[in-house]
Formats: C-alpha cells, structure tokens, sequence
C-alpha cells in the first residue's frame, strides 16, 4: 500500500465519530491550557490519560496530539494580548506580538500566528509522512547496541540543549536513570530501590511524577507570584492579514517551518528551542533588524510557524525508532505502552490504524484550530480573566483526581505532593524538569541495551565501538560532552596567563 493509499486509510480511521470527538476534545483542551498560563501541555496530557484506559489506542493518542498541537496554539494568544507566555514556546512571541497588539493591530499579529501554525503544521505533517517509513525501515536493522548509542547521544543532547546550566540538567538526567530503575529489574525481576515499599514495585508512576513536576510546581510558584495580568482591552479586528503582511511574513513562515520541523526531530530540540533559533535567523536575514523587538509581523510568524512544525517533526523518532525526543513524546510513549502498543520500526506494519489515523488526524486537528483560534477570540479574552485563586483550585482538583484513578491507590497522591514539593524546589535552584522526565523514559531502554549487548558480547564493551552506527553515535556524544569542558579550560587558560604575567 502506498502512501496515499495509506493516508486515505487513515482519513478513513480519523472520520470515525468517537475519533472526531477525540480531536475535538484535545484540540479544544490544548487550546485552553496554552491560553491559560499554569499546568502547560504534559500536565494536562498526563491529567486526561487515565481517562482514556476504556478508550482505544488510536483515539487516544488523537486527543493527545491535539492537546500538543492546541497549546501551541494558544500560547500565542496569551502571548500577544496579555504579554504572559501561555506555554514555553510562546515566550519569544511576547516580544513582538504585544507591541503589535499596543499599536493597535492586535488582529494581524493573532491572524498571522494562526495561519503560520496552520501552514507550518501541514508541512510538518506532510514531513512526517514521507519521512517516518523509510527511518522505521532502516531502524529494523538496528540492534541493542545502536539503540543504547542512540539513546544516549539522544540525553547527551538533550543535556546540551539546555536552558540553563548544563552541569545541572546532567545531573537531572541521572536522577531521573535512578527513578525510571526503581521497581523490578529488567533482566532478572528482582525488586530494587523500593525500601521495602510494596507500591514501587511497579515503579515510580509517570502520571504522579509529570503531575506533580508540572503542575503542582507550578500552582506553588505561581502561588508565591504576584502576577498583574493587565488584557488588551481594544476592540480586536482585522483577524484577516493585509497583503502587505502576507507579504512580510511568507517567507518567514516557510523558514520557521523548515527550522522546527528539523529540530523537532532532534533529541532535546521540541518547540522552545525552535522558536528562538526561527528568531534569530528572522532577525538576521532581515533588512531592518531594528524594527524587531517593535511590533515586526515576521518576529510573530516566524517562532509560530516554528513551534508548530516542531511539534509534527517531535513524532517522528517516537513512531519510527521508538525513542521520545522530548518530555512531551515521553507521555505520548507511556500512553502507547499503557494502551499495549509497541512504538518503533514494526508500529507502521503492527498498528497501521494507529499510524495513519494519527496522521491524517492531525490535518483535521490543524483545521479544527485554526477554526478554534480566529472566531473565538472573544471567548479566549474571557477566559484569561478568570482569577488564579479559583483557577488554581481547580488545577489542582484536576491533578488529584487524575493522579488517583491511575492506580486507585493513594500512595500516587503521595508521590505527586512529593515531587511537586521537589520540582517546586529545583525550579528554586535553577534545575530543570525537562532532562529529568526523559532520562526517566529512557532510562529503562537505556539499560535493557546496554545489558542485552553485554550478554551478545559476553561482556565485552568493544560491541558498541565495532558496529558503525553505535560507534559514531557514540563518538558525536563523547565529543559533544568534550566541549562543553572547553570553555572551563579557556577561562583556566588566561587566568594562568594572567597570573604568569
């Protein structure tokens, strides 16, 4: 079957009424929780996902992507009219789209994010379709070693690709190896690092972890915030772009396309980064830098156009390869695995429904935003005045309840309330979630590698140095780890020459 008869198959799967409602579901969610700064896209997916246990795969994996996509969306409301980021990738969005909002073309700069994301993500999507079946097929010859080698350039990245200090998001990596090992070992079955705790048998559960790391941190910063959220009051018109900045913003959309669906692949690059890299380029390839930072359309389409395309490139080493690039894909791969589907190269030939009705749902869920996004702005400005002191309540009733009927048990309300005490902290001394939840993932593949290439060696490590493709990878991580020693070494270097003088 080729690929176009796979995409109608899979419009055929998405057409189906319970699928529909899915993607509306999400879509809808996702669009909310961008607008409203507070739980953020894997807080809400992990909140709805034991929702989903009665549920088929295929429909909820939909919803999901729509909350991921619909979030991206609607960070940028917030974004340009309250000048508030409602997501992490809209953080760049501030700096232009409020200005534009300021002088009054409050309209333009909404327009022109919703069509760039549109068109961005129909390009994504039209990316991940030709390019997720040649990588699974390539993937089918890899074996442990190449996975493990994978795996590991794919937390170096990640590490890399941090925020702030590299040493810190390291060392959140390693703590989150050591809490994806808790539970039963993955070779011989035997209980470790539970302390005797009958409930870590299982592990510690992603929903109270992503719940508790995300959401409850984040109601307890927020908490301690005086946050004036002062809401463009103007009557917003002019949804539609003029021509003069469609003709502005083209190319800036197609290049913002192309930055995030690229990145998006990358372990670590997700949305965030590709908003500020489809930035930088905008402002550099413009002939009037200076207008940036002052209401340029091109400061909006650019990152919006990024962040979306970002988001339909993220799925492709998840579905082909099996391995989540960022936190996000992390809970769409628990998702999977709870739903007792196996992502990777056989996910196409296994679960073709599930492959090509996700896909062909995202070009509804694109449709349905963009539907979403430009008549109800009016709802969405309303929705921002709700006061943090009922909303926050309620995220956090949400959470509980969530977190509970994972299990049933109360030991995972436990495990949120401590790990949001614990994220609430870290985020106190500058450490990130991100590289935690996915060395969480990851960890347990990680491992099962690397013993599985020992016993096919018979303990020899030379296995992972023989075969190309684990070699090389290996080799660009050791050598991206190097360098982030260089500047260390170059500040020792002249301050002994300093001191020789």
């Amino acid at each position: 079957m080729g690929v176009f008869d796979s995409i109608l198959y899979g419009f055929q799967v998405t057409f189906q009424p319970t699928n529909i409602l899915f993607c509306a579901i999400g879509v809808l969610v996702g669009t909310l929780v961008g607008v409203l700064p507070g739980i953020g896209p894997a807080g809400a997916m992990a909140l709805l996902l034991p929702a989903t246990f009665r549920f088929p795969a295929t429909s909820t994996l939909i919803m999901l992507a729509g909350i991921y996509y619909g979030v991206q969306y609607g960070g940028s409301t917030t974004s340009i009219l309250v000048n508030i980021p409602g997501e992490a990738s809209s953080v760049i969005t501030c700096i232009d789209g409020h200005q534009m909002a300021r002088q009054g073309r409050a309209g333009p700069a909404l327009g022109i994010a919703a069509w760039g994301s549109f068109i961005a993500g129909t390009i994504a999507n039209i990316g991940l379709m030709f390019v997720s079946i040649p990588l699974a097929k390539a993937a089918l010859s890899f074996g442990p070693p190449e996975y493990f080698a994978l795996m590991c350039t794919g937390l170096i990245i990640v590490t890399y690709l941090a925020q702030g200090s590299i040493l810190k998001a390291v060392m959140m990596a390693l703590v989150g190896i050591i809490l994806g090992s808790i539970g039963l070992d993955v070779i011989t079955g035997l209980p470790r690092f539970t302390f005797g705790i009958n409930e870590l048998t299982d592990g510690v559960g992603i929903i109270p972890l992503v719940m508790g790391l995300f959401g409850i941190s984040e109601i307890l910063v927020n908490l301690e915030e005086s946050l004036q959220r002062e809401i463009f009051k103007a009557r917003i018109k002019n949804l539609w772009p003029s021509l003069k900045d469609w003709a502005e913003a083209k190319w800036a959309i197609v290049r913002g396309s192309i930055i995030g669906f690229l990145l998006g692949i990358l372990p670590g690059g997700g949305a965030v980064i590709s908003t500020f890299v489809a930035y930088a380029v905008e402002k550099k390839v413009a002939k009037e830098p200076q207008r940036f930072g002052k209401g340029a359309i091109e400061g909006v389409a650019g990152p919006e156009s990024a962040n979306n395309a970002a988001a339909g490139g993220s799925l492709i080493p998840l579905l082909s390869l099996g391995i989540p690039p960022n936190p996000i894909m992390a809970i769409f791969f628990s998702a999977l695995i709870i739903h007792g589907v196996q992502p990777g190269p056989l996910l196409i030939k296994q679960n073709p429904d599930l492959f090509w009705g996700l896909i062909a749902s995202l070009y509804l869920g694109n449709a349905l935003l963009l539907i979403l996004n430009l008549p109800l702005i009016g709802m969405w400005v309303k929705v921002l005045e709700i006061p943090y002191r009922i909303l926050f309540p309620l995220i956090l009733l949400f959470c509980l309840i969530g977190a509970f009927s994972m299990n049933n048990v109360i030991f995972d309300l436990y495990v949120m309330i401590f790990f949001g005490a614990a994220g609430w902290v870290m985020r106190k001394f500058g450490y990130e979630a991100a590289p935690l939840i996915l060395a969480y993932v990851l960890g347990p593949m990680l491992e099962q590698a690397l013993r599985q290439s020992l016993l096919i060696s018979q303990g020899s490590f030379l296995i992972f140095v023989s075969r190309p493709i684990s070699g090389i990878a290996l080799g660009f991580a050791f050598l991206l780890l190097l360098s982030n020693f260089f500047p260390y070494f170059k500040k020792r270097r002249k301050e002994y020459e300093g001191f020789k003088e």
